[in-house]
């Protein structure tokens, strides 16, 4: 019997937080392994797979920091199991160093980052969009980048599968950015019965162990460790078989590949929510909690006659910059609320290339930006 049908698992209706809700879609997802450290507002992921993933033969680990999480995770990944952890700002930070060796070495997993305010220590309980950035450059050198924000409980389910499918497709770590408030906040949500979302599995190699290259074509197929392909697993750049070389040629063929994987796919990886866009003068931009209070000022403003449109970003990185530049010939404004000062601001203002007048909103007291506020800025741009 494979996992599917022995997971212990109740679809239905729910009324769920956004972190509860992602735990639930781990286990969907067939997650089988979580290492982590507690850190609000992460921490009910952590609690709920403590006693969820034993239910369903999988192991919990308590790591005694955020840096031994994340490494556990890569191990247990490579060891051929779906793996998670979930963190915030601080937490994150700690596990860049590995996260970068996730991207070289290609190994699946999902890291969830809730974002409170910060940096350092910052309001543990006070959320925040301070992270986006970090999660397209917070380790060091060229590196693939697939990074995705839910607003809703419903997408925290949707979209922590989807982190899954993406990881193990592209065999490369996945971000799931969420926030305190989404986090938090509970909603009622049906949960999907088992076979209603698809779920992928990591591509097994077909050829025989002695002739196995574990890094050889766009995408390689991934053995675990224990099953007879014994392979060599490093930070250092690598050849196709896994060792370590100084050779330009496999340096360059392998960094550019690994890169290539994302970019070329990014079709495949981009999801956005856009709405009333077609006659659109002014379009909102903006993604997590801050997306809720754009929804309901953009319908506002719809109401009383501005032709004004929504971009919503499901995924953060690979950020959609054609699609926004091709709105930018068309739009008279952007205008950009985020819960930091400027981060998705700069990056619209560079995809637009001046097309379009972009305006910002900027909170950085733990506070959510209202809809009156993008209103204000809605009325202000006619």
């Amino acid at each position: 019997m494979g996992w599917r049908e022995s997971m212990v698992y109740s679809p239905g209706l729910r009324l769920m937080s956004g972190n509860e809700a992602c735990a639930e879609a781990a286990i969907y997802a067939g997650c089988r392994f979580f290492g982590g450290y507690p850190i609000t507002p992460s921490t009910e992921i952590a609690e709920i797979l403590s006693f969820r993933l034993p239910q369903n033969g999988g192991h919990f680990i308590q790591m005694e920091d955020e840096i031994a999480s994340i490494a556990s995770v890569l191990g247990a990944s490579l060891g051929g199991v779906k793996s998670l952890t979930a963190t915030s700002g601080p937490g994150f930070s700690l596990m860049q160093e590995n996260i970068g060796y996730g991207c070289i070495a290609e190994i699946p997993c999902v890291i969830i980052d809730v974002q409170r305010g910060g940096p350092s220590t910052g309001v543990p309980t006070g959320s925040s969009q301070g992270d986006i950035m970090q999660a397209r450059w917070g380790t060091h050198g060229d590196h693939p980048s697939i990074a995705l924000y839910p607003a809703s409980v419903t997408e925290c389910f949707e979209l922590t599968v989807r982190a899954f499918n993406l990881a193990e497709h592209y065999r490369t770590p996945v971000i799931l950015l969420s926030d305190e408030i989404i986090g938090h906040m509970r909603e009622a949500f049906t949960m999907p019965v088992v076979g209603e979302l698809k779920v992928y599995d990591r591509r097994r190699p077909r050829r025989d162990p002695d002739n196995y290259q574990p890094y050889e074509g766009d995408i390689p197929t991934i053995s675990a460790f224990g099953e007879g392909y014994r392979f060599h697993v490093t930070g250092l750049y690598h050849d196709d078989s896994g060792f370590p070389t100084n050779d330009p040629t496999s340096i360059g063929r392998q960094e550019r590949r690994i890169v290539r994987k994302v970019i070329k796919n990014r079709h495949d990886i981009i999801e956005y929510d856009g709405r009333f866009l077609d006659d659109a003068k002014v379009v909102v931009v903006a993604a997590g909690a801050v997306a809720r209070s754009a929804i309901a000022a953009v319908k506002r403003a719809r109401a009383n006659g501005r032709k004004v449109g929504l971009f919503r970003l499901k995924t953060i990185w690979p950020f959609p910059q054609d699609e926004i530049e091709q709105l930018a010939a068309n739009v008279d404004t952007f205008i950009v609320p985020e819960m930091n000062m400027g981060q998705l601001f700069e990056i619209v203002t560079m995809a637009a290339k001046g097309q379009a007048q972009i305006k910002r909103i900027n909170r950085v007291d733990c506070e959510i930006i209202t809809p009156s506020q993008i209103q204000r800025m809605i009325r202000e741009s006619f």
